[in-house]
């Protein structure tokens, strides 16, 4: 703490000094700075302190410094993690309403890996109805939603501010999209504006569970059949941290909080890694099932980051054989966000978007599934290109998270997880979000959105293409070194339609076809590589 303290100290003695006169300037400057140095000196926990009293402090103050001092005076528009400069300018651009063109032509490099590009037509479409929309929910459903190309990606209340949450739902109204909840519940800021919801429901039920902390039907029934509500997406697993459950510590469940994931104030609000609702994946759609007959017939869909391919499988063979069928399925990547979580997860854990969307995609084509059962993409997509890739993967619409916080004013300082988010987003701290202005902000984040959707609407029609549904993996194309290039589908297997139902044995992923089982997310020792 004293390393925090030393530097203030002494700019205010030497401010002393100046005003004080050269008679007290060595006292006042001095004798703080000695006291700081004798401390380092005898203190053990710091190395470099105790060999290099006071001086050390100024490699803290410099870490200190460094992320700002990098993002602001070091920083190119292709340098940035997770997000890049240029990446963030062109959705504060959009959300600004200011003029989002780019001089000069590309600053890709478009001989290198990092480019791609979609296929442009000599005979572009001049006229196209684009306000076509993504009718969601089988015949099973009897309230289908109709889900806009783009919407507000899961983050809950609690690890997003109040005035965030009424700023996006807000936003969401008045652009027609939805807002997803994430899982710390439906919060009465996601009320207040009447936009489009999405519950997600998590291994926490948070909103509808009993003193265990297990799914409460009543409690569901009773929420879920408020008309705000238009779809209900179980939660199995997250990009950023796959597989991992999580705790938010007491000190945070303030009574707000408390009241909507329905947990006892002031206690750890856990959320375990695995559901209680199901064991199998037949209990699993078994479970859907009951879900959208107690939210009065609304579309039920799960989301997940892919991990063990097999399992993705055993759906496909628990909703072949029970007949029951998910509304949807929305595929997170290991590319996505999250508040705070393990940098090993983070790093390491989880199949990326790409690879799992078309995993999952080749998984309904190949079981003849794709054409009731909807397809979303969600993880670091911020721009109309990046819809669009999606698109040619097989995603029927996208979800973005991050993306929307930066239309927000979110600056990327990296400090979602201290609740000391400078812009106000992610931070309960009622003195941080004062800033964050609701009206303003909304109409951002529906300014964001409809250019964002408007630009791949753009891209498709200079594809030569009446809608953005009708872009395939031939119109993608990826560069594999400086010399090759290829379209997606020559680099990716694309399964034609039932062909696992038909010849499971021909396809690259045969293997985990033969372990998956309808009866069980272990995979079956028959199909287990030797």
């Amino acid at each position: 703490m004293l390393r925090w303290i030393a530097f203030p100290v002494l700019c205010a003695a030497i401010a002393l000094a100046a005003w004080w006169g050269p008679a007290r300037w060595t006292l006042i400057l001095w004798v703080p700075l000695l006291v700081v140095a004798l401390y380092d000196a005898v203190q053990r926990r710091h190395t470099l302190r105790r060999n290099y009293p006071l001086i050390a402090h100024i490699r803290w103050l410099f870490e200190a410094l460094r992320p700002f001092l990098y993002a602001y005076v070091v920083e190119s528009p292709f340098d940035g993690r997770p997000f890049t400069r240029s990446e963030r300018d062109i959705v504060y651009a959009r959300a600004k309403g200011d003029l989002d063109a780019h001089p000069f032509g590309t600053e890709l490099d478009v001989y290198s890996d990092e480019y791609e590009w979609m296929s442009h037509s000599i005979a572009p479409v001049v006229a196209a109805d684009r306000t076509q929309r993504v009718r969601v929910g089988t015949a099973q459903c009897s309230r289908p939603y109709d889900a806009a190309l783009l919407n507000i990606s899961a983050m809950s209340f609690g690890s997003l501010g109040a005035k965030a949450i009424e700023a996006l739902n807000l936003g969401a109204r008045r652009g027609g999209f939805y807002h997803d909840t994430g899982e710390g519940g439906f919060s009465p800021y996601h009320r207040i504006h009447g936009g489009d919801i999405v519950w997600e429901l998590g291994s926490g039920y948070f909103g509808c569970r009993d003193t265990t902390g297990r799914f409460d039907p009543a409690r569901f029934r009773d929420r879920a059949q408020d008309d705000q509500v238009r779809m209900i997406e179980i939660k199995l697993s997250q990009g950023a941290k796959p597989g991992h459950g999580g705790v938010l510590p007491g000190a945070k469940v303030s009574a707000e909080i408390a009241a909507t994931r329905g947990v006892p104030e002031g206690e750890d609000c856990i959320s375990p890694a695995a559901h209680s609702a199901f064991a199998t994946p037949i209990e699993m759609v078994e479970w859907a099932a009951k879900l959208r007959e107690l939210s009065g017939g609304k579309p039920v869909g799960i989301k997940l980051c892919v991990g063990q391919p097999h399992e993705i499988y055993a759906v496909m063979k628990a909703m072949l054989e029970t007949g029951i069928r998910l509304d949807f399925i929305v595929v997170d990547g290991a590319e996505g966000g999250t508040g705070a979580a393990p940098v090993e997860f983070s790093n390491r854990v989880g199949m990326p978007l790409r690879e799992g969307l078309i995993f999952v995609r080749n998984a309904l084509v190949g079981c003849g599934l794709k054409e009731e059962i909807r397809l979303a993409a969600s993880g670091k997509v911020h721009s109309g290109a990046g819809l669009a890739v999606h698109c040619a993967l097989g995603a029927d619409w996208s979800n973005a998270a991050r993306a929307f916080m930066f239309s927000l004013g979110c600056v990327q300082s990296l400090r979602c997880h201290t609740d000391l988010c400078p812009t106000g987003v992610a931070t309960q701290d009622p003195g941080r979000q004062r800033g964050l202005v609701v009206e303003d902000k909304a109409a951002r984040v529906h300014r964001f959105q409809a250019a964002t959707v408007s630009a791949l609407w753009d891209i498709s029609c200079a594809m030569g293409l009446d809608s953005p549904w009708r872009i395939r993996p031939h119109h993608l194309h990826e560069r594999l070194n400086s010399a090759r290039s290829d379209s997606i589908d020559r680099i990716y297997n694309f399964y034609p339609r039932g062909i696992l139902l038909d010849d499971p044995g021909s396809v690259a992923s045969a293997r985990y076809w033969a372990m998956a089982r309808a009866d069980s997310f272990q995979a079956a020792m028959e199909g287990t590589p030797g």
